[in-house]
């Protein structure tokens, strides 16, 4: 609901503490600046949303303002924003920002301030001045219609607003992906030439962007409108080697057709995970709860498939099957790669690479299952390498087999993965942790001293399999796992591997 009635945007003035439009009005007679309320904020305030930042926009001495500011408060924390040079600062108060700039590239007046900034309906102002004085009238300052387009919700780009600042084609989808607001053609078609423009812009900025829209609830329908127009590919040209790539028959689109389809399916499961995996509906609301894992989650359904293109065979001697051998350890390297250019905190690019790299455990474990059954071993094996996203790791591979509906896809995978993982989690909890609950039955220096091994890898691997092990039954006691290592050695012949 959008406000049409301009008045009713002073009683947002009681949105904030009182002392803050009171010292801006102080700030702004005493400087003898004019001060506007601009872009972001007055979108925010006739959408009837509240931001927690309020952008201000003056013809000079913007960062003079933010300390005259600071001194009326009597509190606040200075931020400068862009080099010297630009006149933009930040004010830090009571959990509120309040930004001051000076007019963009050498405008004079707020009208030509308004027509240099990114989207028409961030390019609408309100003087403060009109704001603050009831007995005036409250005009909206807006030189290129940015009302008409929000109430639209259409997203047009101000004149050469790419070429000013590339990075605005990317913040347009955000915006399409926060609002649902959609691009008009003649914004699409200046998007799709001036894609190139992006690698100018800092990698930081691109992440910041990429991870708001991967944030939102129309992750999907933002990222395949991005690749439509190819900037996806400026940013991660990986998923382009994607596009065209045919796969077997248990799946009916190219390989980034479905890595598409995954992320798609993924925001759909993340609505409701209790419909895919009606059993463990519980787990899902703590696991869920953890910061920044939905963006992890979608990352790993967009880039799961991205060592396919690298792994791509055609087996003549199979009949000219395609096939895609180590895809996910391929793909999980690929995807520590990109996390580290894209400048991902090392949690999220270890937990969207691993997410990748195990990607497919669950449906050979299906496999598995089966055909003969699921051991103890096989549920401890994979809870440790999943780790704490073994939720995560059921909810990809939930989206992924979604994904997939080609003619020779198994029937019924997405309910063998819904049983699975209760088999998994009920064999962990009844069998796995009692029997791991206490101290271990070796440790390193046991096998030193018993049989006088040199500490190395081996130790891990040994260990590990003694685990197994005891999981299974065959060892619960020191002696017993003495013996079960002495019988190991004396099996492998003396060399270094369980």
């Amino acid at each position: 609901m959008i406000h049409k009635n301009f008045e009713v945007l002073r009683e947002h003035r009681t949105d904030y503490p009182p002392l803050l439009f009171t010292a801006l009005e102080r700030v702004s007679v005493t400087l003898a600046r004019e001060m506007f309320l601009v872009g972001g904020t007055v979108r925010d305030w006739l959408l009837q949303i509240f931001p927690n930042d309020l952008d201000f926009t003056v013809d000079c001495d913007a960062v003079r303002c933010c300390r005259a500011l600071i001194h009326e408060l009597d509190g606040g924390t200075f931020v400068p924003l862009g080099a010297a040079e630009e006149d933009a600062g930040r004010v830090v108060w009571k959990g509120l920002t309040i930004d001051f700039s000076r007019f963009r590239e050498g405008a004079t007046t707020i009208e030509e301030d308004l027509r240099l900034r990114d989207f028409t309906l961030n390019s609408m102002g309100i003087s403060l001045a009109s704001f603050l004085d009831e007995t005036k009238k409250l005009t909206l300052i807006d030189p290129l219609k940015g009302l008409n387009d929000l109430q639209n919700g259409i997203l047009r780009a101000c004149p050469n607003a790419f070429t000013s600042d590339p990075l605005r084609m990317l913040r347009g989808y955000r915006l399409w992906a926060r609002f649902g607001f959609v691009c008009e053609p003649e914004t699409l078609a200046a998007i799709q030439t001036n894609t190139a423009l992006l690698s100018k812009v800092s990698t930081e900025r691109v992440s910041y962007e990429m991870d708001l829209i991967m944030a939102s609830n129309r992750s999907h329908e933002v990222i395949a409108a991005m690749a439509e127009s190819t900037l996806l590919f400026q940013v991660i040209t990986e998923l382009s080697d994607g596009v065209g790539l045919s796969q077997p028959e248990s799946h009916h689109l190219d390989v980034f057709g479905h890595s598409l389809s995954a992320l798609e399916n993924m925001e759909k499961i993340l609505e409701n995970p209790a419909a895919y995996y009606p059993e463990c509906a519980e787990l899902f609301t703590e696991y869920l709860s953890q910061p920044s894992i939905t963006e992890i989650l979608k990352w790993g359904a967009l880039l799961h498939d991205l060592g396919k293109p690298v792994t791509r065979k055609i087996r003549e001697e199979k009949g000219g099957r395609i096939t895609f051998y180590n895809h996910d350890e391929v793909g999980r390297k690929l995807v520590q790669k990109l996390g580290r250019r894209l400048r991902w905190s090392n949690e999220k690019r270890e937990r969207v690479a691993a997410l990748t790299g195990m990607h497919m455990h669950p449906f050979h474990l299906c496999n598995v299952r089966r055909k003969q059954g699921l051991s103890k071993k096989a549920c401890l094996k994979l809870a440790k390498r999943a780790g704490e996203d073994l939720i995560g790791l059921f909810l990809l591979s939930m989206a992924d087999s979604l994904a997939g509906k080609g003619t020779t896809k198994p029937e019924a995978m997405e309910e063998e993965l819904s049983e699975l993982l209760c088999e998994v989690l009920e064999t962990y909890t009844k069998d796995i942790e009692p029997a791991l609950s206490g101290p271990r039955l070796l440790t390193g220096k046991d096998l030193i001293e018993s049989f006088a091994l040199q500490p190395g890898p081996f130790f891990s691997q040994l260990l590990e399999a003694l685990q197994e092990a005891q999981v299974e039954g065959e060892v619960s006691t020191h002696e017993e796992a003495l013996q079960w290592v002495g019988a190991r050695l004396d099996a492998d012949d003396g060399h270094e591997s369980p």
